[in-house]
């Protein structure tokens, strides 16, 4: 009797995932992972923010967007946003283009909740621009393009569109997202990705993200 049970239960997930195919659309997991990589401890971080080089921002003469290529294609149609709208998200459903048609993203900068993915940017946590400045003006694009769409680090965040637009360039030091308890999370993340690229720091930048970091 279980094993007729067992034939049933398969019928009726293939016929549903036959369903979900002839309308082109594709459910993400339930068990995603909704979160982008942890960053390593607040000890660990003051440890490698130690490690960076400080001096003062380079300048953003010959920076363009162009230069750091995204989004590129990480599988099938899916590119690097698709796939951070979906593993950020929760019941995201993807069209057979890969666009998330609907579904639900909690923006851990100010605590909203959002329904649709055109209100939701994916934040570069080192703006693209503040990169140039500490040091990826001179990567290849190669280099630049990873760094742009990398899925390894804590450097893209599905968060509220206009929150995103409000941080800019900026670093810790002249921005922090708005809601306080995420701060040493961010500060975390924001030291994890300069470290893990080699990247600058300067002198206001350092201080603001050790005042962050020692009081975890």
């Amino acid at each position: 009797m279980r094993n007729v049970y067992a034939r049933r239960r398969v019928s009726v997930l293939t016929a549903f995932a036959a369903i979900a195919a002839a309308l082109g659309l594709l459910v993400a997991p339930t068990t995603a992972q909704a979160a982008p990589p942890t960053p390593p401890s607040a000890a660990t971080a003051r440890t490698e923010l130690a490690a960076l080089t400080v001096q003062a921002e380079g300048s953003s003469t010959g920076y363009s967007r162009d230069k750091f290529p995204h989004w590129i294609t990480q599988s099938g149609a899916c590119n690097t946003r698709e796939v951070v709208l979906k593993r950020d998200g929760t019941g995201v459903v993807q069209d057979s283009s890969c666009a998330a048609v609907s579904g639900t993203w909690h923006s851990p900068y100010d605590g909203a909740t959002w329904t649709a993915a055109s209100d939701v940017d994916i934040d570069h946590m080192v703006p693209l621009a503040q990169a140039w400045r500490s040091g990826a003006a001179s990567w290849t694009t190669a280099q630049r393009q990873a760094f742009a769409n990398d899925l390894t680090h804590s450097q893209l965040l599905a968060v509220t569109d206009n929150v995103n637009q409000a941080k800019g360039d900026k670093d810790p030091a002249q921005w922090l997202p708005p809601l306080a308890s995420y701060h040493c999370t961010y500060a975390r993340m924001w030291v994890w990705v300069k470290y893990s690229y080699s990247l600058t720091v300067d002198s206001a930048e350092k201080s603001a993200l050790t005042s962050i970091l020692n009081g975890c």
